[in-house]
């Protein structure tokens, strides 16, 4: 996991490595200012030596300029590495996602995507920094002061070893019980972030429908259990900070009173035993050593909170596409052809039944095929196995005579054009958006291709006309409207396939109908496939296929059906019915 993450380092790596020298440096400043200091007290006030005091004097204040500039460096240097690595983290994270197919899509939700790029990445982020900087001081600190310790008065510096099983022990424990509780925690901030991004994008249908209080209740309740959990992990690593405190002032206590039974034993002459500069280097060595263990129990808890993150990131980092271009792929879609042969397709390799069930169609390129069935009859799921947004489970399918798996992912997508049934734009203005589909698209490309989607007349009307700004999702547009800027941003793709699942569901009949001639009279080449809920959409097509429970029930034209598929018939009786009705 470790070695994963480090793979975002790249251009940090530099000042990655000098945090750690300069902190070094750092510390080995402030472990000679006591023994400085000992020989100040000793060789200089206790012998009322002026020169003595002097040149300790003025070596205590180089040493302190020389610890603070690498203290300043240090920190410097710790925070250029830790943010350049939180931003190439989830510069990773994000170009990892945008590979995803479908299927891995599925696997996640969008609130634990976006905690797992922001509030993981920044708890990472943060004890990243405090590893390359507290991590480093901690331990060289400690390992100096004591050896320094060890020097003065070795039987005193025993005290120290004693109160490390103790605190070893109890770290251990906080770290063991307090890991689990913030794994879940993250698991409910994804959840709290779900509730949040629900409730904004559907703000309009709550207030419609007057349930802001359930909503209100549903956020209350999540916020609630990261406040729960939270809560019990914060009250075990409360036990950190007494833990050290009781092994601060245990050594403080027992240095104190067997040090100044030493020093006066000795009359404080440091060559009889231990002098008084001695003892006073010892309680400056005391707090390092146990201000470096407090800086390491520190760190356990960082650690302990960033673990769970990391795991949380590196899981998406490790989730391999299950759609990639093969080698020697396909550069080249010949033509709109297209061929279903024997397809099944489930969405889960453990579900019982296929979504879609031995599938045997065939679109000749340039026709124009109507897709009609019943909710759940898998129209949508057919039409996402001709760009390969999901794989086959059995059987292939063929553009242009070969088979999707064969192709270059880029060169198969950019020759299908794909109008989702969940039209979304994206806060910009209306060029920025038809540019999607052609980011060279002239302005007389663009005004072309919405004139062919009926979208020109309203885009006209604006007053800023192809410079209006749309709001996140397309909010300042009707469905509609939406509906036919998507339509004329696939255009611009001049695609060799062209799918439109159920993307007229929001226009009046009339504008369907230009929609439709448009097509038939400046894009013949072109394979049109039009999943739609109207008959009248589709009646003139050179195919319809009725679906039925993920098969094949009709194929046929208009006429062909009206005599044969009682299904087809039916939905056309009831509809035709109830426009002579209306």
């Amino acid at each position: 996991m470790i070695r994963k993450l480090l793979r975002s380092l790249r251009e940090s790596k530099t000042a990655t490595i000098k945090a750690p020298v300069y902190i070094s440096l750092e510390v080995v400043m402030e472990c000679v200012i006591p023994l400085i200091m000992a020989r100040l007290i000793d060789r200089g006030i206790n012998a009322g030596s002026m020169p003595m005091i002097l040149k300790m004097g003025l070596l205590l204040f180089l040493c302190s300029l020389a610890s603070l500039a690498f203290g300043v460096l240090s920190g410097k240097n710790a925070a250029t590495a830790s943010a350049g690595f939180a931003r190439n983290l989830r510069k990773d994270m994000f170009d990892h996602v945008q590979d995803f197919s479908f299927g891995n899509i599925d696997k996640y939700s969008t609130g634990g995507l976006v905690t797992r790029l922001t509030t993981d990445v920044s708890h990472v982020q943060n004890a990243f920094q405090m590893i390359i900087r507290t991590a480093v001081r901690a331990p060289f600190m400690l390992i100096f002061s004591l050896v320094a310790a060890f020097g003065i008065d070795a039987r005193l510096s025993f005290i120290f070893v004693a109160f490390v099983p103790v605190l070893v022990i109890g770290l251990a424990i906080i770290v063991k019980k307090a890991h689990g509780l913030f794994t879940q925690m993250f698991k409910r901030v994804d959840r709290l972030n779900t509730v949040v991004q629900e409730n904004l994008r559907g703000i309009r249908v709550v207030k419609a429908f007057v349930r802001e209080d359930d909503e209100e209740r549903k956020f209350r309740d999540a916020s609630k259990s990261i406040f729960d959990l939270n809560s019990a992990a914060e009250k075990i690593l409360a036990f950190n900070m007494p833990l050290m405190q009781f092994c601060v002032y245990g050594c403080m206590i027992l240095i104190s009173w067997l040090g100044a039974k030493a020093v006066v034993a000795c009359g404080g002459d440091a060559a009889l035993g231990l002098s008084t500069g001695g003892l006073t280097s010892l309680f400056t060595y005391t707090t390092q050593i146990l201000s470096s263990l407090m800086m390491l129990s520190m760190i356990f808890v960082m650690v302990v909170i960033s673990r769970a993150a990391a795991e949380r990131i590196v899981e998406v980092l490790d989730e391999k596409s299950d759609i990639t271009s093969p080698e020697n792929a396909v550069m080249q879609v010949r033509d709109g052809s297209v061929a279903f042969e024997d397809v099944v397709f489930r969405y889960n390799s453990t579900a019982e039944r296929p979504v879609l069930n031995h599938i045997n169609l065939r679109f000749e390129s340039g026709q124009t095929i109507g897709i009609l069935g019943g909710t759940g009859s898998s129209k949508s799921s057919l039409v996402q196995l001709i760009p390969r947004l999901y794989d086959v489970t059995g059987g292939c399918v063929k553009v242009g005579g070969v088979d999707v798996r064969e192709y270059d992912l880029t060169a198969l997508r950019d020759a299908v054009a794909f109008v989702l049934q969940k039209n979304v734009l994206f806060s910009g203005t209306i060029k920025e958006n038809l540019r999607w589909g052609n980011e060279h698209a002239t302005d007389e490309e663009m005004i072309h291709a919405c004139q062919l989607a009926q979208a020109d007349g309203f885009i006209q009307s604006f007053p800023d006309k192809y410079d209006t700004h749309i709001e996140q999702g397309g909010s300042n547009v009707s469905g509609g409207q939406k509906q036919r800027l998507c339509i004329a941003r696939a255009l611009l793709k001049k695609p060799k396939v062209l799918i439109l699942d159920d993307s007229t569901s929001a226009v009046d009949t009339a504008t369907d109908a230009l929609i439709r001639r448009a097509f038939r009279e400046e894009i013949p080449n072109v394979t049109k496939i039009i999943i739609a809920q109207r008959v009248a959409s589709v009646m003139d097509a050179d195919q319809i296929v009725v679906l039925e429970g993920g098969e094949v029930n009709a194929v046929g034209t208009h006429d062909e059906l009206m005599r044969t598929s009682s299904i087809y018939r039916e939905v056309y009786e009831s509809q035709m019915k109830g426009g002579e009705d209306e």
